[in-house]
């Protein structure tokens, strides 16, 4: 009898993970999985829920379990999914996330500026494939064509990137479970078990709409209870500050900012474009790197720079109001006085200390990816256009808050 390679992961969320593909588990060996240890789910939402620790690792490893119980289920139901298939979608979904850089979205757009995280998943799962002297080459063509949408079964993609995805599904879990925060918990293994497919697309039995309603609902709570908690608004945006004023100061001096580790090459010769990502060096990125230029910083001779380094470290971050209307201009403006009376900095250095902006979540957009139900009819409908659905009085609306960041002593 062939010895088959099976690993157990006890996961706080869904309990036991088995891993029993020798594909998937080399590629859960690989160097550039494990740098998702290291690499916080969260950013910095610890600082205002302390148990919020989890890594995208966590996340990457739940999200392939959910998908193997939604295959499973989807071929109890008489759906056609090969072998090879079920492998690829596996195999796509846990490294959709591997693109990701130090703090996840916090710095997504700073240290890489216009760069998607999704798009440096494929240059990984590209580097992959084609790496020498590994059980990896050559043998992720069909993740790939999955991945990114190129693969006839739509429905294969739809369950990596859809409205109904087992990465939301996932990450709204397991961020209830490690912040405590139950207004995220959702009945994800029912709303699985409702899964089915209609015309190669993805579509849930018109039993699972409450389950489903109460999964958006639970999406929007999140978003602004937790990933939009003005704390958190605030000491992201002091990281985003800490990065940029960085940037800066390396164009003028990079001796003085240079750390000694990879970060170096992102904050002075990383051209921005996705062509010239070195991938190696990325794939060395993590928030060790950030976290130990944040404490080396702080005693860096630029006023700004230091001060917002230890502002960070010791959690003394932005004063934060969040509010539904626009920042007007006498709000603006009392704000940005106070700031400067306090520090008395020129204008150049004020941005980096009282700065504004928006937040915006549109929880479900009904001309983009729709959420289809499958009605005891045999009919296909949008869940927006069945009568007194939740979605059609309040979920579909887009949020626009407005916040306002100031240091004060």
């Amino acid at each position: 009898m062939p010895f088959i390679q099976r690993k157990i992961i006890n996961d706080p969320v869904h309990g036991f993970i088995t891993i029993n593909d020798p594909l998937i588990f080399a590629i859960v060996n690989h160097p550039f999985f494990q740098r998702l240890r290291r690499i916080q789910q969260m950013a910095l939402a610890h600082l205002v829920y302390p148990g919020a620790v989890h890594t995208r690792m966590h996340h990457s490893l739940g999200a392939y379990h959910l998908m193997c119980i939604a295959i499973s289920e989807l071929k109890d139901k008489g759906i056609e999914i090969t072998e090879d298939e079920a492998q690829a979608a596996k195999i796509a979904i846990l490294l959709h996330d591997i693109g990701h850089g130090p703090y996840s979205h916090a710095l997504e757009n700073v240290l890489l500026k216009g760069v998607h995280h999704e798009d440096i998943s494929l240059l990984i799962m590209q580097r992959l494939n084609t790496e020498d002297n590994t059980p990896i080459k050559g043998k992720l063509d069909l993740a790939i064509k999955i991945f990114t949408n190129n693969y006839p079964k739509k429905f294969l993609h739809q369950l990596i990137s859809g409205q109904l995805d087992v990465d939301r599904l996932d990450y709204l879990s397991r961020d209830s479970f490690f912040t405590g925060v139950s207004e995220g918990v959702i009945g994800y293994e029912r709303i699985l078990k409702m899964l089915t497919v209609h015309d190669n697309e993805l579509v849930v039995e018109e039993k699972g709409m409450n389950s489903v309603e109460k999964f958006l609902m639970s999406r929007r709570l999140m978003y602004w209870q937790v990933y939009c908690h003005k704390t958190v608004v605030a000491s992201e945006n002091m990281l985003v500050k800490i990065i940029e004023r960085a940037q800066l100061l390396f164009k003028q001096n990079p001796d003085s900012i240079k750390t000694g580790s990879v970060l170096d090459h992102f904050l002075g010769d990383f051209s921005g474009q996705i062509k010239d990502i070195q991938l190696d060096a990325f794939c060395q990125l993590d928030d060790t790197d950030v976290l130990f230029a944040v404490k080396k910083w702080q005693q860096h001779s630029d006023v700004i720079l230091s001060l917002l380094c230890n502002r960070l470290l010791n959690r003394n971050c932005y004063k934060c109001q969040i509010q539904n209307e626009p920042i007007s201009d006498a709000q603006w403006e009392k704000a940005y006085q106070a700031t400067q009376k306090e520090f008395a900095f020129d204008e150049d250095a004020m941005k980096y200390l009282c700065f504004k902006g928006t937040v915006t979540n549109t929880m479900y957009k009904n001309n983009q990816e729709s959420i289809k139900i499958l009605l005891k009819s045999g009919e296909i409908t949008n869940i927006s256009q069945i009568q007194n659905a939740l979605i059609v009085e309040s979920l579909s609306a887009q949020v626009k808050k407005f916040y306002i960041c100031l240091l004060s002593k």
